[in-house]
């Protein structure tokens, strides 16, 4: 039975989530202009391989992932700008992997200069600093090119993935952004795929796609039509959010308390974004009035509490805000994918909402790619879910535990917090009982189909060195790949070997480069040089010579191995989600000498 919506003329958007109640001078955004589709005046429905739902953080990078590979996509937002209306700064706080794929999407310089670098982090209870830490001081954290967070406001990274996203593709291998245009209906095809009802200022249209990626947010009207079931828990935590400027500066770091003597002894965060503006995150009584706790007088007086009553005060924005969690049973149905709060939902401790997000799409983007592409087959789309899914039950899971230690209920909960507060003022071994978010890092992938032996962790972005001598870093290699996979053979290369990875290279989406540490000769023409050991580091290989690592174009590992054998062959038909293939013996013949524009050369 199809599952369709009544068609209604287009209306601009409205607040959500009580943001009505939201004040301050605001922030500037961009608008962007409605283009009349095709589909009007051709009267007939548009047909195209892929269309995204929803131009946030996640189908935004989605969208500029898809053409930063040449596939051409379809992205429709109901607004015509970026932010969301009422609340425009949302998340603000950048994990190194997102900001490593920001990175390879070429929009991380415009972040970097806009946004605060911070890795610094203090607790307190009352007066009392109770846990502390510095990321740079995690050899994990200091392998990477990018560094441990940055924040800036959500609404800059939306806006420098548009732009960038309208720099890439031809006619046919683009994306096509189409603002003011919001989907009410949708219909699974018998044959597989979906029909879209499209409204827009100048009437609605009809869109036949074969993927539908949902990335509406948390009121996604998706659930409902695929009859996606939910896994819900909403508490009564309620919070005031303003952002704010200073004439007396607070210093750089991520400042919580747990008990905040100037907050009726409740909860507090402190970040600096860009432009000079601080995000201030106040707990509220439970029962507390979204429009009274966001009037302008309360919140300055709630600013003067903390920083005095002589520091003067711009209100850039505030607005209230509630906490719950959520999780999706499944992140596709059907021709459906769900990502970003359309699948998951979670309390904003520790910056697991939005960059978990981004990672959705970053680990969509290179399947929809090589399924396109004819390189794997339509079941390597299934690993969408086997991965992002633990991730976000990982995520829902850790956020739960920290907003419970915030709020705890009366009780045994209540008793544990008081304990552990009570033990990191004294002793050390306590502080890190203290819980006030845990920092986002990349998941670990351990159910995934896809994944062989030493597969599912994540590979940083490192230095390595071209074999012209000159820089480059992981990122550049995956980008040489072009959307294959990579594999990384470590330490010398018997002609055995050398054969052997080009034959595979020659019947798989793959490309070879063999990793040379220090001046030791290199036996492949395309070859780098890991003078550091941080590229073995990251692929977290044991010892100091051989073995192998297999990457994907979200720089995840597929696999890692010990020598050039039948180990290799399984790995890349895993990865590809090809099942089982037999090792093919070897010609004795030298490998390809493949020419490379992005500076080595680099496929055995």
């Amino acid at each position: 039975m199809p599952l369709t919506e009544t068609s209604t003329p287009y209306a601009p958007v409205a607040f959500v989530n009580a943001y009505e109640f939201t004040q301050g001078s605001g922030y500037s955004l961009p608008e962007y202009p409605f283009v009349r589709p095709p589909e009007l005046d051709a009267g007939a429905d548009g047909k195209h391989d892929i269309v995204i739902v929803g131009a946030g953080l996640a189908g935004l990078t989605l969208a500029c992932a898809l053409a930063q590979l040449g596939i051409a996509a379809v992205l429709l937002d109901e607004d015509d700008t970026v932010g969301v209306k009422g609340a425009s700064s949302r998340g603000i706080c950048y994990t190194q992997k997102s900001l490593e794929i920001f990175e390879r999407l070429g929009v991380y310089d415009a972040i970097a200069a806009k946004g605060i670098q911070w890795s610094v982090g203090r607790t307190f209870a009352g007066a009392d600093e109770v846990y502390s830490f510095d990321l740079r001081q995690q050899g994990a954290y200091n392998l990477s090119q990018q560094p441990p967070f940055i924040n800036i406001q959500q609404f800059y990274i939306e806006a420098f993935l548009v732009e960038r996203t309208r720099q890439f593709g031809h006619p046919g291998q683009r994306v096509d952004l189409r603002w003011r245009s919001r989907v009410t209906g949708f219909e699974a095809q018998a044959g597989g795929g979906a029909r879209l009802q499209v409204e827009t200022p100048q009437g609605s249209y009809g869109l036949r796609a074969r993927y539908v990626i949902d990335a509406t947010g948390a009121h996604s009207p998706f659930r409902r039509w695929c009859g996606a079931s939910v896994a819900a828990k909403k508490g009564d935590d309620r919070w005031c959010i303003a952002d704010v400027r200073f004439t007396r500066r607070p210093p750089t770091e991520r400042h919580t308390w747990i008990e905040a003597p100037f907050n009726d002894n409740r909860a507090v965060w402190q970040h600096l974004m860009g432009d000079d503006v601080w995000r201030i995150d106040y707990q509220m009584p439970p029962d507390a009035d979204p429009a009274q706790v966001s009037r302008e007088d309360v919140v300055r007086e709630r600013l003067a509490r903390q920083f005095g009553a002589d520091c003067e005060v711009e209100i850039v924005w505030v607005g209230p805000y509630a906490y719950r969690s959520e999780c999706i049973d499944r992140m596709r149905h059907g021709p459906v994918f769900f990502m970003g709060d359309a699948a998951k939902v979670v309390s904003p401790f520790g910056a697991r909402g939005g960059n978990t997000g981004i990672a959705d799409a970053d680990n969509l983007a290179w399947k929809l790619a090589t399924v396109l592409r004819g390189h794997a087959p339509e079941s390597l789309l299934d690993s969408y879910h086997d991965e992002r899914h633990e991730a976000a039950r990982e995520n829902v899971r850790v956020t739960n535990r920290t907003a419970r230690f915030l709020r705890p209920a009366d009780g045994a909960e209540r008793v544990m917090r008081s304990a552990a507060i009570s033990l990191a003022r004294r002793h050390p071994f306590a502080r890190t009982l203290v819980n006030t978010g845990r920092m986002a890092v990349a998941n670990v992938y351990t159910a995934s189909g896809i994944c062989a032996a030493g597969g599912g962790r994540p590979v940083q972005n490192v230095a390595l060195q071209w074999a012209d001598g000159s820089p480059g870093c992981l990122n550049d290699l995956l980008a040489w790949g072009g959307g294959r996979l990579v594999l990384l053979a470590f330490g010398p290369l018997s002609p055995t070997a050398l054969a052997r990875l080009s034959v595979l290279a020659a019947h798989a989406a793959l490309r070879c480069v063999q990793v040379v540490a220090g001046d030791e000769p290199a036996h492949a023409v395309e070859h780098v040089r890991d003078r550091s050991g941080r590229l073995r580091a990251a692929c977290g290989l044991p010892g100091t010579a051989g073995g192998w690592a297999l990457l994907r174009q979200d720089s995840y590992l597929a696999a890692t191995g010990d020598a050039i054998d039948a180990g290799v062959v399984h790995a890349v038909t895993t990865a590809l989600g090809l099942g089982r293939a037999v090792d093919r013996p070897a010609p004795a013949t030298r490998p390809r000498r493949t020419a490379t524009a992005a500076a080595p050369e680099a496929t055995a």
